[in-house]
């Protein structure tokens, strides 16, 4: 048995690192945000009365989305400065906030309805909290 996990071990050890694995999160988040940016364009009173929001509300997550999602494309190209680590912060926290809001908008019955239901939305706050958590340290 030791040496089926010296095997597994050394075997392990010699996987290359991919240290650019962020991107396969970064990459389609983003266009996910950008996307539902732009489809609110041009950004007016109907569209947010449909969902029952303000206009104003409805303006901040219009803009919000699509500069979270330029933000966490910008945060990732440089890599090893304090700024776009930053920038990468700030575009997850305001992607975790934009998803709480569509969860909360949608009036789920209970927590697992979200959890079962609402996987899209579920995967956009967690990889969202992640990179507001990890910023650009994220390998």
């Amino acid at each position: 048995m030791n040496t089926l996990i010296n095997t597994a071990e050394k075997f392990s050890n010699n996987l290359p690192k991919f240290n650019k694995a962020h991107w396969l999160l970064r990459i389609p988040l983003s266009i996910v945000f950008i996307q539902q940016g732009i489809n609110k364009f041009p950004v007016n009173v109907n569209d947010a009365e449909s969902f029952g929001l303000p206009y104003f509300i409805w303006f901040l997550v219009a803009w919000g989305e699509l500069f979270a999602g330029i933000g966490l494309l910008i945060g990732g190209l440089i890599e090893k400065h304090w700024f776009t680590d930053i920038v990468t912060r700030f575009s997850g926290i305001v992607m975790v906030g934009i998803v709480s809001g569509v969860i909360l908008v949608s009036k789920p019955d209970s927590f697992i309805d979200i959890l079962l239901y609402d996987n899209l939305h579920v995967f956009l706050y967690v990889v969202g909290l992640f990179f507001a958590l990890t910023g650009n340290r994220a390998s």
